[in-house]
């Protein structure tokens, strides 16, 4: 218990302030929560889930928190361009767990609201307090209940029952700090019976320091509603990054979830989906590039809980150098969640000998009529190819780069925002010619 026990000692000598500067409705939460990791503590090796990524060494140095809501001394719309052309989002920003909107851009379709976590517990508790903590099981998860405990502030999207947000929300997470830093951050999406919405999440790190992030996404999707939601990570091979997305939908709703990691140091990411309404669809996406040293860590569970509900999963891991690749994927279909139909593939190549890839689909089913498979590969790149490709004239450095282009190109394709899609392709070929450390069009001036 090394590592836990200094973020034990914090929230004891620090659970007042902690509080004074959120919200009730996250404030009640946090003393299960911190029963919870007293508990649990960090989950280790031995844990299935946790197998391939070691946690605790993670959060064991010590790093700064600002748990006094000190202000950060940046303006993100002055530090942050965007010059992607077509994206045409509504572009908001959040400077570690810290929202800021300037005041022209809340004007939303009518009964939609975007603001900060803390702002929204206050004014709109109702919502806040039904759907707050509800999908993050802070008794199975220690990193979750780290987060419930520490966190104070984050983003809440609400859109009303048959409510349209025409226009892609895009936010733009910045680490921000001038030493080793710890950031603890919540997002509630909810979307009501027939309610769509598009939301694009960026994860960059503006700063040469250590960062260690931890983030709780719960989304909540009614009957018919309609979500895509993306998130693009391209931060620093410095930044620890554990992200937890909690999904659940109700009949006919439609989900895309799309994770893309371009730029990272250590990544975990877990998702957890969970089909309650017959009609429900999912189309879970992730594609990883990696190279150097860095790791990631993916970790899925889709969870058939009723009959007539469809799922789609295709991740893809391009390893090089001595990067690291886990996917686990599971796909849980229940007693009478008959019609069950359900596709799942994983597909790595290593381009070195160093990359390592560890891979673990999985299919438990325990109803009759259904249509579920699943499947995965780890391998190198074609020589066949290559020869064929160098044949006719093309380098052997170009031909290794067209392959790895194309074998990425269809988790990319299945976006259906088609100026993200479009420049992701821009994106993915710059990162594999070495070209890029940020993404194209985005510049951070200090």
């Amino acid at each position: 218990m090394n590592s836990e026990k200094q973020y034990i000692e914090l929230f004891e000598q620090c659970g007042e302030m902690i509080a004074k500067h959120s919200a009730s409705a996250m404030n009640t939460l946090r003393a299960k929560a911190f029963e919870d990791f007293q508990r649990l503590g960090f989950p280790t090796r031995k844990d299935e889930a946790y197998k391939y990524t070691d946690v605790s060494k993670s959060f064991a140095p010590d790093y700064g928190l600002n748990l006094n809501r000190l202000d950060i001394p940046v303006n993100p719309y002055d530090a942050f361009k965007c010059d992607v052309p077509n994206m045409s989002t509504s572009l908001y920003f959040m400077v570690n767990d810290t929202f800021y909107v300037k005041e022209e851009q809340r004007h939303l379709p009518e009964g939609v609201i975007l603001c900060s976590l803390k702002e929204a517990a206050e004014k709109y508790s109702e919502i806040v307090c039904r759907h707050y903590g509800k999908l993050a099981d802070t008794s199975t998860d220690g990193v979750v209940a780290l987060n419930t405990m520490l966190a104070q502030d984050g983003l809440f999207l609400y859109v009303p029952k048959g409510s349209v947000v025409d226009k892609p929300i895009q936010l733009v997470n910045i680490l921000r700090a001038d030493v080793n830093f710890m950031v603890n951050r919540r997002v509630l999406i909810v979307l009501e019976d027939g309610a769509q919405a598009r939301l694009l999440m960026c994860d960059h790190a503006m700063d040469k320091v250590d960062f260690l992030a931890t983030q709780v996404v719960e989304a909540f999707v009614g009957t018919g509603a309609t979500l895509d939601l993306y998130e693009l990570e391209e931060t620093t091979t410095a930044t620890h990054r554990f992200s937890h997305l909690y999904v659940h939908q109700e009949a006919d709703s439609n989900v895309l979830l799309g994770g893309i990691t371009l730029h990272n140091g250590l990544t975990r990411n877990t998702t957890h989906v969970t089909l309650a309404g017959r009609g429900a669809h999912i189309d879970l996406s992730g594609m990883v590039i990696a190279d150097k040293h860095q790791h990631v860590d993916n970790h899925t569970f889709i969870d058939h809980r009723v009959s007539d509900c469809t799922s789609s999963e295709l991740f893809k891991y391009v390893l090089d150098d001595s990067a690291t690749g886990a996917f686990a994927g599971k796909v849980l279909v229940r007693e009478g969640a008959q019609r069950t139909a359900s596709e799942q593939t994983n597909r790595n190549l290593c381009v070195t000998r160093e990359a390592r890839m560890y891979t673990q689909p999985q299919l438990e089913i325990y109803a009759d009529d259904v249509k579920c498979s699943h499947g995965a590969t780890v391998g190198q790149l074609d020589e066949n190819a290559l020869f064929y490709m160098r044949q006719r004239g093309i380098s052997e450095r170009e031909a290794r780069l067209l392959l790895m282009f194309a074998f990425v190109g269809d988790v990319v394709d299945r976006i259906r925002l088609d100026a993200l899609r479009d420049r992701l392709h821009l994106l993915v070929e710059k990162r594999f010619r070495g070209e890029m450390g940020k993404c194209q069009g985005c510049t951070m001036c200090k």
